[in-house]
């Protein structure tokens, strides 16, 4: 009794804001079971402010509003740019391929982006290519999948005292049931309600280290100086507020690479380009979300740094080795429950919409673009198997989450660099370069893959002079290479040019 007084208000708006995600997944159930093209991408048929929203709360999760931000108590203010970076590719991803990517795929009939590789190719590899773009969706989207869950346990063990495991198996699960009830339908129109929150929460998070300590001035004069230690038990001195003083700019370009261009290569952002309506909505999109994205990187980025306005000596010591824990603690000690519940819910929704995209986006790789591309089934057999494996794929998340390999930033960025060296040659060529090859795509993608994982493991962690230089540098050069390289040399194994006409938009006289 005396914890359900203390935090009532807290989990009275937690448990109304879950009743309308599953509330909604509920309502698009009978729509989404009617074929594989309303399931896996709302028919085509969804307005673009609702993308808009969609995109920017599917990319914008708790890895960033916990670890992200939670970071910044170790890096300092600086940890901003990493902001800056996922804005430019924002930008870059609306302006550059959606449009064309958008038209491309109604033409080609893709549902997926593997199934895109397969169709825009046409190659004697597009199969292959197709069932590999499959299994770097599985593989990445396992890492990305923890970090997520591993910041909300974390945040409910902070404020509501869930122990952690708990709190992975309710947040993982209570997405799955409406992910798997409304598939694509309640994915994005969860996705914008959960955008409007988090933009909202956003804003009144980077206002509660200033509210507690008396104002902005009296905040920005507390971290301008502090006795706090770093992770390595030097003093921080002024290093919250000079740049790169804690953190290399190396390694803060590494992540703002690996994490931003998933926006250019990640699947779950990449097929709400599919789902848009018209292109006026289209146009609308390409213009709200940057603003959506931006406004709320500025507000989160840094706000780790200006925790420390909060923290005694003590608190801190502990906070700059838990840097996942960071927003916890502030929501904690701020102390008032209707704020807390506020920002809970917006972090939830932070959370949850982003597991739910890319638990479809499973889903529909292993059946829709590996079991089916080798022994087809009808329709309804994909959608109810494409359910039963979103299912199991949660139950190995959790699994994963509950003895995670590594922290938030490290987990999401190690997921978006996979993505991007993997898919970003195949999806720009794909989309801009007739000449590229479906030789030349497949070969980047397996290369891109092999130097990511082979630069973190076999280099980076094992040379001090290379840990700040992330994989995905030194794997997204290599994989652009290999694209142009062998594009180039099987120019004989291109598609027709009447394939390449129809893909582009050539009319013909």
């Amino acid at each position: 009794m005396e914890y359900l007084a203390d935090n009532w208000p807290i989990l009275f708006l937690i448990v109304v804001y879950i009743t309308l995600c599953l509330y909604i997944g509920w309502w698009f159930k009978k729509k989404a079971s009617e074929g594989v093209s309303e399931y896996y991408i709302a028919k085509r048929e969804i307005p673009g402010w609702v993308i808009s929203l969609a995109f920017f709360s599917t990319f914008i999760s708790t890895n960033t509003y916990i670890g992200q931000a939670g970071q910044a108590f170790q890096a300092g203010l600086c940890w901003a740019w990493v902001g800056l970076f996922w804005t430019i590719f924002c930008m870059f991803s609306w302006l550059l391929l959606g449009p064309r990517m958008r038209k491309q795929t109604a033409s080609l009939n893709s549902v997926t982006i593997p199934d895109y590789f397969d169709y825009r190719y046409k190659s004697t590899l597009s199969k292959v290519m197709r069932a590999f773009a499959a299994f770097v969706i599985i593989f990445a989207t396992l890492w990305y999948m923890v970090g997520i869950a591993k910041g909300c346990a974390h945040l409910l063990d902070r404020v509501l005292n869930v122990p952690y495991a708990w709190g992975a198996f309710l947040v993982i699960f209570i997405t799955c049931a409406y992910t798997v009830w409304g598939g694509m339908y309640s994915v994005l129109w969860t996705d914008a309600v959960q955008g409007l929150m988090m933009f909202f929460v956003a804003i009144i998070m980077v206002i509660l280290p200033a509210m507690y300590v008396g104002g902005w001035g009296e905040l920005m004069s507390n971290i301008s100086y502090v006795t706090h230690v770093t992770k390595a038990g030097k003093p921080m001195g002024d290093g919250l507020v000079t740049f790169c003083s804690l953190v290399s700019f190396m390694y803060i370009l590494g992540i703002g690479l690996a994490v931003g261009m998933k926006q250019i290569a990640e699947p779950r952002c990449l097929i709400r380009f599919y789902s848009v309506d018209n292109a006026k909505s289209m146009k609308f999109a390409m213009i709200a979300t940057p603003v959506f994205l931006g406004v709320s990187l500025i507000c989160v980025m840094g706000l780790g740094a200006l925790v420390h306005g909060m923290a005694t000596e003590k608190e801190a010591a502990f906070l700059v080795k838990h840097t996942d824990q960071v927003i916890g603690f502030m929501l904690a000690k701020f102390g008032n429950p209707w704020i807390s519940g506020i920002c809970l819910a917006g972090l939830f929704a932070a959370g949850m919409s982003s597991l739910a995209s890319v638990m479809l986006i499973v889903g529909t790789a292993f059946i829709g673009d590996m079991w089916n591309l080798f022994r087809p089934m009808d329709q309804e057999q994909i959608v109810t198997r494409t359910k039963m494996t979103i299912v199991i794929y949660c139950a190995i998340v959790f699994l994963v989450t509950v003895f995670p390999p590594m922290g938030i930033v490290e987990l999401t960025a190690f997921a978006g660099a996979v993505f991007a060296s993997s898919f970003f040659p195949a999806i720009f060529g794909g989309l801009y370069l007739r000449w590229g090859t479906g030789h030349g795509a497949f070969w980047s993608m397996l290369i891109g893959m092999a130097s990511c994982i082979i630069w973190r493991w076999g280099f980076r962690l094992n040379y001090a002079e290379l840990k700040n230089i992330h994989e995905i540098i030194p794997s997204f050069v290599i994989a652009l290479l290999v694209y142009v390289i062998i594009s180039r040399m099987t120019q004989s194994k291109a598609p027709d040019k009447e394939h390449l006409d129809f893909v582009f938009g050539v009319s013909r006289v």
